[in-house]
């Protein structure tokens, strides 16, 4: 289960028992923020796409949304997201529970500038019914991301 291989990259920090786990879904941004009880913002939704033969993930607030013309100015490529039954096969992890951790090797992270606004996020940690409260700051470090950029509207 992709939740173990988190918490299994997590206890090299000694955060493991920061994830939180659900009864319920957490798989949308709604049912996220309905189980953590916050705003729908403040999760960290983790977007997958594919540039050229590579995939890509980029982390946004839960209310941006793409835009396709910052997109296609920062990758030089129109934004194509993975399809349903390529995600978990390239990135680790299945739907609903994507997230920039425990990521099979290759998969360039990227977070976007909506998150900025945040003193903490909530982004999944491996499954459809978990997550963990990270600063901005261990958002960084544990996501291994390779850089900061501005692709989306809200």
């Amino acid at each position: 289960m992709s939740v173990e291989k988190v918490k299994d990259y997590f206890k090299k920090f000694n955060i493991d028992n920061r994830i939180q786990e659900f009864e319920t879904s957490s798989a949308t941004v709604e049912l996220a923020a309905k189980a953590l009880n916050c705003e729908p913002a403040r999760i960290a939704k983790t977007l997958s796409f594919k540039i050229g033969d590579k995939a890509v993930l980029i982390v946004v607030a839960g209310d941006a949304k793409i835009d396709n013309a910052k997109y296609k100015a920062q990758f030089n490529k129109k934004a194509s997201m993975l399809k349903y039954d390529e995600v978990e096969n390239l990135i680790g992890h299945a739907v609903g529970g994507v997230c920039p951790f425990a990521i099979n090797e290759g998969v360039d992270v990227f977070l976007d500038e909506s998150l900025k606004r945040f003193e903490t996020v909530y982004p999944a940690c491996g499954s459809s019914n978990s997550a963990i409260e990270l600063t901005i700051e261990e958002l960084e470090k544990y996501s291994n991301y390779i850089s900061w950029i501005d692709v989306c509207k809200f």
